[in-house]
């Protein structure tokens, strides 16, 4: 089977955020992760090009670099396509499956492994065998080996299992099948599991939507105290506190005055998500205290609050994010705000 494998800059050894632009190439070699990808399947695969593309070139030239996934998927005669591993990478996520989707409409298999709350899982699992993976590249070894396992019964032939089964992500697809009980039978003893607290399993698992109340609309703005928080990792020049670019542990206070100042935001991005260069350049263009400080001036708001939150949002858990904003939202209460502007990336 031949086999071409697509990777962004990073595992191109290309570069990191600087290097996102970094435009399409087709390297004629086994780069970076293709290397464990080509161990696992031995003789029985080659992997015969690598398309290496900076995440953002692939973003911002989508059906471009499409064409040319398809074109080199024709010209290097493939079988079958390996995207990523992209882990929890969103960009890397939605350039993976931007790359299955082109091999798809070729009549190309394809495989790749994310996180499952990876963007790229929800909008292109149908085009693709995505196994599931660890948040980040720690998990390189154990994704290629899976990844492998579920590539050697494609070059094999025999029928894909479920998703439970072969350990990808399920893809939406609907198969009829022979089974020996009725729904209804199934029905019912699944109930009476769930009375009795014995342990059962959902033939169609629903997403699980948590509702929250929107918060009423602040009266009067003109006397309001408004916070600005961010996620997009502005620290203090040095990054005193030690924020992770990835996977952060932990959020900071910081004073606005004191540690930032505020006509020119002078901090550090640690976020490991984007480019940080113009960041770098003026904070304010990711903590806009000027723009808050010329509000405050013309009587828009009341106060422009004396601190702000900060952590990094590059592949944190929902569960953890939540834990912090109810945290920094108490303390926050406490204080008389009455208002937040949360910036992003």
């Amino acid at each position: 089977m031949r086999i071409i494998h697509y990777i962004n800059q990073f595992f191109g050894q290309v570069g990191g955020e600087s290097e996102a632009n970094h435009p399409f190439e087709v390297r004629e070699s086994v780069v970076g992760p293709g290397a464990a990808f080509q161990k696992e399947l031995g003789d029985r695969a080659q992997i015969v090009a690598t398309i290496v593309c900076g995440d953002n070139y692939f973003a911002e030239n989508m059906e471009e670099a499409q064409r040319k996934v398809t074109d080199a998927l024709t010209r290097y005669r493939a079988d079958l396509l390996i995207a990523g591993p992209a882990f929890n990478a969103g960009r890397y996520g939605l350039a993976c499956g931007l790359a299955c989707e082109a091999a798809y409409r070729a009549g190309i298999e394809a495989v790749s492994g994310m996180y499952p709350e990876n963007p790229g899982v929800a909008l292109y699992r149908k085009y693709a065998y995505i196994v599931a993976t660890d948040n980040n590249a720690r998990g390189m070894r154990d994704a290629a080996q899976r990844m492998s396992v579920l590539i050697g019964k494609i070059i094999s032939g025999v029928e894909i299992g479920k998703p439970e089964e072969e350990g990808y992500i399920q893809r939406g697809f609907r198969k009829n099948i022979f089974v020996h009980r009725s729904g209804a039978e199934r029905c019912v003893d699944m109930m009476l599991d769930k009375i009795h607290g014995r342990p059962y399993v959902s033939e169609l698992p629903m997403p699980a939507f948590e509702k929250f109340a929107p918060s009423p609309a602040v009266g009067n703005l003109s006397g309001a105290t408004i916070a600005i928080l961010t996620s997009g990792g502005i620290v203090p020049l040095g990054n005193p506190d030690r924020l992770e670019a990835c996977n952060c542990t932990k959020y900071k206070k910081y004073f606005l005055e004191k540690d930032y100042h505020m006509e020119r935001v002078a901090g550090q991005v640690v976020h490991g998500g984007y480019d940080p260069t113009y960041g770098n350049e003026n904070g304010n263009r990711i903590l806009p205290i000027d723009a808050l400080v010329a509000l405050e001036s013309e009587g828009v708001i009341g106060k422009l609050y004396e601190s702000t939150f900060v952590t990094v949002g590059n592949g944190m858990g929902t569960d953890q994010a939540a834990a912090f904003g109810k945290e920094i939202a108490r303390e926050l209460r406490e204080d008389g705000v009455d208002g937040v502007i949360l910036t992003s990336t």
